[in-house]
């Protein structure tokens, strides 16, 4: 079992920055992939990035390649999502899940995912 608690959201405006963090309980933290997906007013959740157990391997959504940044600690049971160069676009509830993958690798599909946060609230103004 996991439980995951996002933090770090909030208001800011076009071309700024945020970093979401997300803290995990649990004694297997390193055995799972954590990715962060988003859900636009009135839209799907979609996919933004992934990171495998060690933190070796990254994947971004093509929207936010080469803004955002996810990274892990896993002596801490954290998973970070820097975000620069923010657009309105971005604004949404963030969540960060939870995939147990002992044998490695990652996906992008939501459904995949056990553990779920509650999800913290990201405003871009313009």
């Amino acid at each position: 079992q996991v439980q995951l608690v996002e933090s770090g959201g909030g208001l800011v405006q076009a071309g700024g920055s945020l970093r979401l963090s997300c803290a995990a309980s649990g004694r297997t933290f390193s055995s799972y992939t954590l990715g962060w997906f988003r859900q636009a007013p009135g839209k799907e959740r979609d996919f933004v990035a992934v990171i495998t157990r060690s933190g070796g391997v990254t994947y971004y959504a093509d929207s936010v390649k080469g803004r955002f940044t996810i990274s892990r600690d896993n002596a801490k049971n954290t998973v970070y999502l820097q975000m620069n160069s923010l657009k309105p676009e971005d604004t949404g509830v963030y969540y960060c899940a939870a995939d147990y993958r002992p044998g490695g690798g990652y996906s992008v599909l939501g459904y995949a995912y056990e553990y779920w946060g509650q999800g913290t609230q990201v405003t871009v103004s313009s």
